[in-house]
């Protein structure tokens, strides 16, 4: 029982190798590389398209978030709106931020 054993085991790796090998030299034929090299720029072609829809995703809900319209800049407040609180204090502490200290001296 134990010499069938090893005979079965010994023909399924003979067999294993056999088809590894026929798969080796059946890709580094002319045809095989020009499959290979295809099947990479197939693979690479839909990954750039996956990255670029991605990005619109996110740019979309970001600009979502934002409150920015879908395909430009927040539009402009109205004349009758009234500025945020933010605005405001930034307005104020612009204007009560102190001037440059001019020279002095005087000219000579």
């Amino acid at each position: 029982m134990s010499r069938g054993l090893w005979f079965v085991a010994g023909a399924g790796a003979g067999m294993w190798a056999m088809a590894r090998a026929r798969r080796a030299a059946e890709a580094l034929t002319a045809d095989g590389l020009r499959d290979r090299l295809s099947a990479l720029s197939v693979g690479a072609r839909m990954v750039r398209d996956e990255v670029a829809q991605g990005r619109a995703d996110a740019e979309t809900d970001l600009r979502e978030r934002l409150g920015m319209s879908p395909d430009g800049p927040r539009a402009l407040p109205g004349a009758g709106d009234q500025p945020t609180s933010s605005s405001t204090q930034t307005s104020q502490v612009e204007q009560a931020a102190p001037r440059p200290i001019e020279n002095e001296r005087g000219t000579d």
